[in-house]
């Protein structure tokens, strides 16, 4: 089955609405035989008892080698099943993250549908990216959260604390090499984001070596 039919059995609004999962197949299906790790953070359903857990039923089933942890700042936990681990805590408290980092990771996918506030994204973002590992990818829904004051966005498009501000700062940094300013130091992100793929309301980070690592002798 692909994604969005995956995403229509079990419930999750990835595809509909927000149409996201032809996006994610596109950015992700080349680990489907993979083992490897993804987090999701939010899980759904908020304060309904027994709700939430579309989107990680999901992803087991269309990666069906990889272990799927959700965070939430619910408990969850009768999500939990065979490759399917809920922890419960805030996505900016950098002890429940790391936690997660050393017991179920490293991650080779984080995606970020949690609180959707800009704050909340960029905090994460801060903790979790450098700990992705080399190639994966780092996923950030409903970024239209960075236009809505009322969710901590901003009206004015050139604000510097929203979420679209940093993937505007991401792409800057993709060409750091080329920069001309002598003060400028390279940051993490500079050096090790390789692509940034924005869709409405969706965006994909890739994690590598930016520059490129030469190539050996010969190659």
């Amino acid at each position: 089955m692909s994604l969005t039919e995956l995403a229509e059995k079990f419930g999750t609004d990835k595809t509909g609405h927000h149409d996201y999962t032809r996006h994610y197949e596109r950015h992700l299906a080349h680990l489907r035989a993979e083992s490897f790790a993804l987090l999701e953070i939010g899980i759904g359903g908020y304060s309904r008892a027994g709700k939430g857990g579309a989107s990680l039923r999901m992803w087991k089933w269309f990666f069906q080698q990889a272990r799927i942890v959700g965070l939430d700042i619910r408990d969850k936990s009768f999500v939990d099943a065979g490759r399917i681990d809920t922890y419960q805590g805030s996505q900016t408290d950098a002890e429940v993250l790391l936690r997660m980092h050393e017991e179920r990771g490293p991650f080779t996918v984080v995606i970020d549908d949690g609180s959707h506030r800009p704050a909340h994204i960029r905090e994460t973002f801060r903790i979790l990216f450098p700990l992705l590992e080399e190639g994966g990818i780092y996923a950030i829904e409903d970024t239209q959260t960075s236009y809505w004051p009322d969710w901590g966005g901003s009206t004015d498009r050139q604000s510097r604390d929203t979420t679209m501000a940093l993937v505007k700062d991401l792409v800057d940094g993709l060409n750091h090499t080329e920069f001309r300013d002598p003060t400028h130091e390279a940051t993490y992100t500079d050096r090790h984001v390789v692509s940034v793929h924005a869709y409405h309301n969706l965006v994909f980070i890739e994690k590598g070596q930016n520059p490129p690592a030469a190539s050996e002798p010969g190659a």
